[in-house]
């Protein structure tokens, strides 16, 4: 009896329980879908040079989600947002309006023209994006014609090392840098993953030599920026900032390099693989001083 009887409370709570989830969206929802038709325009404020504030027109919903026009990609912000844009150059940014269950419910964007660089922040590597030929013109390499074991090849947008059997090549410039002054490497990656590999970011006073490995002025652990699979990184798909998706030096985790003289330095994108598969992509490359 006691045994039946527990069962039919049970049975009970049960149904009550299932009768108090709604089963269609009404009014404000259930939590799976936007509130409303959601407005995702912004205005564009300058506060200072190279400084803008974005400030949502509706705000009535959960996240904002930002696109500098940076090759980024989109991240996390707030509804009224602090920008900084070193660089001259448009810039098409895009705001997300996202609402209930993290859906997007509208997209909106604006383009923003940067008339002059910042003199500390602003990119001193030259021909970076990789758009055309002139940039392309602006790098020189270790093993410039290698044979086709870790050939870099060119798209209107970026760059891509594909290398075996633990061959390399260097990639690399010359920056003119002042002493004192400290600065932090940076660029855009991607890959479907890759095999017993790295790229990494050294800068060093001394000059790359023709077809010679390089590591700046230190050794094969003084990178500041890395894809590096004996590091942890780099195995499955990446895409985004190497200083996000990539792996972090113990000895440098901010991926800076503080210059002790006034002159030129040589940044260089070292690169080698047992494996690459279809390659490593970098684009938006970027050395910039921050004091």
């Amino acid at each position: 009896m006691n045994i039946n009887l527990k069962h039919i409370i049970f049975l009970g709570i049960s149904l009550f329980t299932i009768s108090c989830v709604p089963d269609s969206a009404d009014g404000d929802g259930n939590g799976l879908g936007p509130l409303k038709t959601l407005d995702a325009t912004f205005a564009v404020a300058q506060t200072s040079a190279n400084h803008y504030k974005l400030s949502s027109k509706d705000q009535s919903y959960m996240l904002s989600k930002w696109d500098l026009g940076d090759g980024a990609g989109f991240y996390n912000g707030k509804m009224v947002e602090d920008i900084f844009l070193p660089d001259a150059g448009v810039y098409k940014v895009q705001h997300q309006a996202v609402g209930q269950g993290g859906i997007v419910g509208a997209t909106a964007s604006q383009t923003i023209t940067v008339d002059n660089p910042d003199p500390v922040a602003g990119n001193l590597v030259q021909g970076g994006k990789f758009l055309n030929s002139a940039d392309v013109a602006k790098w020189s390499f270790s093993f410039p014609n290698p044979a086709g074991t870790a050939l870099w090849t060119f798209n209107n947008g970026s760059a891509t090392i594909v290398a075996q059997n633990y061959q390399g090549n260097v990639m690399y410039q010359a920056i003119n840098v002042v002493a004192g002054r400290t600065y932090k490497a940076d660029a855009v990656v991607s890959s479907n993953g890759v095999v017993n590999s790295l790229l990494e970011i050294y800068v060093g006073y001394k000059k790359p030599s023709l077809y010679s490995d390089y590591t700046g002025d230190g050794t094969d652990s003084s990178w500041l920026r890395a894809i590096n699979t004996w590091a942890g990184s780099g195995t499955s798909p990446f895409s985004g900032k190497i200083s996000v998706v990539g792996s972090q030096n113990p000895t440098n985790p901010n991926g800076t390099f503080t210059a002790t003289q006034t002159g030129l330095v040589y940044f260089a994108i070292r690169a080698l693989g047992a494996d690459m598969k279809a390659g490593i992509t970098i684009s938006n490359v970027e050395f910039r001083g921050s004091n």
